[in-house]
């Protein structure tokens, strides 16, 4: 499987600038998390990838939205590959918000109010990550699955903590990653 970390939001370039949650709610991308989401759609094309499921956060939705007109595939929406709740930008929009932007996507059983209530301890997220990694194993179809999801996720799960659009293979077997593509 291949996870993307979304492309950069503008809490990424406060929180980057002065390390203080700058209070911004699920914040969608900048000029350059836009460039990066389309970079990253390039590096994507001869990969292999079958599927795009993607974080419900808007940052996530507009970056897969990027990857997936570039790969002409459909997007599903899973919220068990979101970022860990922390901070004021892991605040989600509402489904009704995200299903009228995003019509075409897949949104499932998705709640109206899918976040959690309370900050998500690193504990819990090992145990969402696992949780996740088992049951794409029992799943059985993860070689051509693209994860669009966040740094603490991606880092819950591999253990690499990656930049902003930055696409990593990874073996949910061996439970490694392999590399930046």
């Amino acid at each position: 499987m291949i996870l993307v970390r979304h492309g950069q939001s503008h809490f990424n370039v406060h929180y980057a600038a002065t390390r203080i949650d700058p209070g911004i709610e699920d914040p969608g991308l900048t000029e350059e998390g836009e460039r990066q989401a389309q970079a990253a759609a390039e590096s994507l094309k001869d990969q292999g990838v079958g599927r795009i499921v993607a974080s419900p956060y808007w940052r996530t939705l507009h970056t897969a939205e990027i990857i997936a007109d570039a790969l002409g595939l459909p997007v599903a929406i899973d919220p068990q590959v979101r970022e860990r709740y922390f901070f004021t930008c892991d605040i989600g929009s509402h489904r009704s918000a995200l299903t009228e932007r995003w019509p075409h996507f897949g949104f499932g059983d998705l709640a109206e109010r899918w976040w959690p209530e309370e900050e998500e301890t690193e504990e819990a997220l090992a145990v969402r990550c696992e949780g996740f990694r088992r049951a794409t194993l029992d799943d059985g179809k993860w070689d051509d699955l693209l994860i669009v999801s966040h740094w603490g996720f991606i880092r819950g799960l591999t253990g690499e903590a990656v930049g902003n659009g930055v696409a990593l293979r990874f073996d949910p077997h061996a439970g490694l990653a392999s590399g930046a593509l």
